[in-house]
C-alpha cells in the first residue's frame, strides 16, 4: 500500500520543453548561456549583470521592460529565451494576515506557498520544492496528494517574487512609501526539499545574491523529514555553513516514528541524529527540530525526557507544533 512506502518516485519529470526561462540560471549560468545564444556575436561582460538584475531583483515581466538593454537585444531574447512564471490562482487570508497562495505551473500543477508577517516587521516565506511530496509522513496532509515531481529552481524562486510582487502592489494601493519585505525564507511547504537538492541549493543562490533578492542566508531554513543521506551531503556541502536545517523528528522512540513517519523505517532515528551531528554548528544558528504533537501518540511526560535525552546535548532548539486536525489523517 502506498502509505507504507518511504519514498514514492515522481508521476513526471520537470518539464524541459520549450525555451530557456532565464529565470532558472544562476549568474554564472546565465552568462554562458548568452554567450551561447548569442551565435557568435560578443556581448559586453556586463550584460549578464544587468539580465540577472532585471530578473530577480526587479523581477521584470518581459524583456520589453529592460530599459538598458539595446532594442535589438531585447527583441533577440524574447524570440530565444522565456520568462515564465507561476500564476498565482488563489489566496486565503486569516486574521493575523497571514496568506496561503495557490500558484499554478505551466503543465497545469497546483502548489501552495505562505506568507507569514513576522512580529517585529517584515514577512516569512514558506516556501515548497515539490508538487506533492515523495515521503509518506502520516499527520501530513500534502502526502495525501501522492508525489507528481520536482520543481524546477524557477518555480521555488518565483513563489518568494510572486508574494513580493503582492506585497508591492498592496503598498501602491494604499499609498504606502514601502512595500513589505520578505526577510525570512522556510523550505517547508510542500515537499521534502533535500529530495530536490540541486534545484533547492540553487534557488538559495539566486535568493542570497546580493544583485538579486539579497536575502541573507543566515535568514532561511530548509526543513527535512529525516532523508539521512542527503543531510549527509548537506553537511558536506557549502551550503550547510550558509542556511539553517530543521528536522522533522515527531517522536522519540523507533516503534513510534516507523508509524508517524514510515521514512523512519529506511533510516532510524540513531542514524538520523547522527547525521545532524555532522552538519557544522554555526555560532549564530541551531539546529531545529520540529515536533509536531500527536494527542497520545507523542506527547506522553516519557516521550519529553526521551526527547531531552535524545537531544540535550546538541546546538539545538524543540519547534513544538499544535496538530491541525484533517480528513486525510486519524490523528488529534
Amino acid at each position: 500500500m502506498d502509505q507504507v512506502v518511504a519514498i514514492r518516485p515522481p508521476s513526471r519529470a520537470i518539464p524541459k520543453e520549450g525555451p530557456q526561462n532565464l529565470r532558472d540560471l544562476d549568474r554564472e549560468a546565465l552568462a554562458v548561456w548568452l554567450a551561447r545564444s548569442a551565435a557568435g556575436a560578443e556581448a559586453p561582460r556586463h550584460r549578464a549583470d544587468q539580465l540577472f538584475r532585471w530578473l530577480h531583483q526587479r523581477r521584470a515581466l518581459d524583456f520589453a521592460s529592460m530599459s538598458d538593454l539595446p532594442a535589438v537585444e531585447r527583441t533577440r531574447l524574447t524570440g530565444v529565451a522565456s520568462l515564465a512564471r507561476l500564476h498565482v490562482d488563489a489566496m486565503l487570508t486569516a486574521r493575523d494576515g497571514t496568506r496561503k497562495l495557490r500558484l499554478r505551473t505551466a503543465d497545469g500543477a497546483a502548489l501552495e506557498s505562505v506568507l507569514i508577517p513576522n512580529d517585529e516587521r517584515g514577512y516569512t516565506q514558506c516556501v515548497s520544492s515539490q508538487v506533492g511530496c515523495a515521503l509518506t509522513c502520516r499527520f501530513c496532509a500534502t502526502a495525501s496528494l501522492g508525489f507528481l515531481r520536482n520543481l524546477a529552481t524557477w518555480e521555488i524562486v518565483d513563489q518568494v517574487y510572486q508574494a513580493q510582487d503582492l506585497l508591492q502592489r498592496e503598498a501602491e494601493a494604499a499609498g504606502a512609501p514601502y512595500p513589505g519585505r520578505i526577510t525570512n525564507v522556510v523550505f517547508m511547504g510542500m515537499g521534502e526539499p533535500l529530495h530536490n537538492y540541486n534545484q533547492v541549493k540553487r534557488a538559495v543562490q539566486l535568493l542570497t545574491h546580493p544583485q538579486g533578492a539579497g536575502i541573507a542566508g543566515r535568514r532561511i531554513t530548509i526543513s527535512s523529514s529525516g532523508l539521512v543521506p542527503a543531510i549527509e551531503r548537506f553537511a558536506r556541502d557549502e551550503l550547510a555553513t550558509e542556511v539553517g536545517l530543521a528536522i522533522s523528528l515527531n517522536a522519540t522512540t523507533d516503534e513510534v516514528r516507523d508509524q508517524v513517519m514510515p521514512i523512519n523505517t529506511r533510516w532510524n532515528i540513531a542514524a538520523l541524529l547522527a547525521a545532524v551531528r555532522q552538519v557544522p554548528q554555526q555560532r549564530r544558528r541551531f539546529v531545529t527540530f520540529e515536533y509536531v504533537l500527536l494527542a497520545d501518540v507523542n506527547d506522553s511526560d516519557d516521550d519529553t525526557r526521551r526527547l531531552a535525552a535524545l537531544v540535550g546535548d546538541m546546538r539545538c532548539q524543540i519547534n513544538v507544533i499544535p496538530f491541525n486536525p484533517h480528513e486525510h489523517a486519524p490523528f488529534r
